[in-house]
């Protein structure tokens, strides 16, 4: 019961990695508000572990401000995992659309922005609070024809240090987890198809030979996000089977 008293907000809870961590906080102890832009899956994670279930778009400012207001007007918040995320198809740079990179940029980029303006000044005043950020692999060790995608996971973890920094002397700690492709809806659009050929390609750049789960995302989430990490901050933590060594 490592969380056990503490409050947190999972964004992109509906699935995949945010589903497993939203899971994991639940199990040790957490009330967990899963917030999910298909509401549905929200709600259905949320009645699964006895959390709440909110409908929002990251990337979107009136949307982020609505759960916010919600969420703060029930008591305080003390963890916030920004796990909402989004990739284009493996394209050459000059290739991906506009669109496309709008998309990108708001879910992965823009959405930390949003959160920490809504959540850091409550933060600030009670003088505690976490925060973790999903990056990835690939702002680490980039791959080829998801360059879009990179950097903004590259941009996350800058993000990641330089909010830990300005933040600790509030006593908020600001981490990373840096997963490799896993069994998530984003996984086809990573490898552009999914078959045997490619995920056994795919597979050959992971040296412990497997992709990432939601309940090894989960387990790392829980142990930066506890008090045992109370000395941790800044740190984009690989959980990749040795992808980026």
């Amino acid at each position: 019961m490592r969380l056990q008293g503490k409050t947190a907000l999972v964004t992109g809870a509906g699935s995949g990695f945010g589903a497993g961590i939203a899971r994991k906080f639940a199990a040790e102890g957490a009330r967990v508000f899963c917030a999910d832009i298909n509401g549905e899956a929200a709600q259905l994670i949320a009645a699964e572990i006895g959390g709440v279930g909110v409908t929002c778009d990251v990337g979107d400012a009136g949307s982020v401000a609505d759960m916010a207001s919600m969420i703060l007007s029930a008591g305080n918040l003390d963890i916030l995992v920004n796990n909402a995320g989004i990739t284009h198809l493996p394209s050459a740079m000059e290739d991906v659309t506009e669109d496309d990179f709008d998309r990108v940029f708001r879910v992965n980029m823009k959405s930390v922005y949003l959160t920490a303006r809504a959540f850091v000044p409550r933060f600030k005043e009670s003088g505690i609070g976490a925060v973790l950020n999903v990056a990835s692999t690939a702002g680490v060790s980039p791959r080829p024809r998801l360059n879009w995608y990179n950097a903004s996971k590259g941009w996350m973890i800058t993000a990641t240090k330089t909010m830990a920094v300005e933040l600790a002397p509030h006593g908020i700690r600001v981490n990373a987890i840096n997963p490799v492709a896993g069994e998530t809806p984003l996984l086809k659009s990573f490898m552009g198809e999914d078959t045997p050929e490619t995920r056994a390609k795919f597979l050959a750049t992971i040296p412990l030979g497997r992709f990432s789960t939601p309940e090894d995302m989960g387990n790392a989430a829980c142990f930066l996000c506890s008090d045992e990490a109370s000395m941790i901050t800044g740190v984009a933590m690989e959980v990749d089977g040795g992808r980026c060594i």
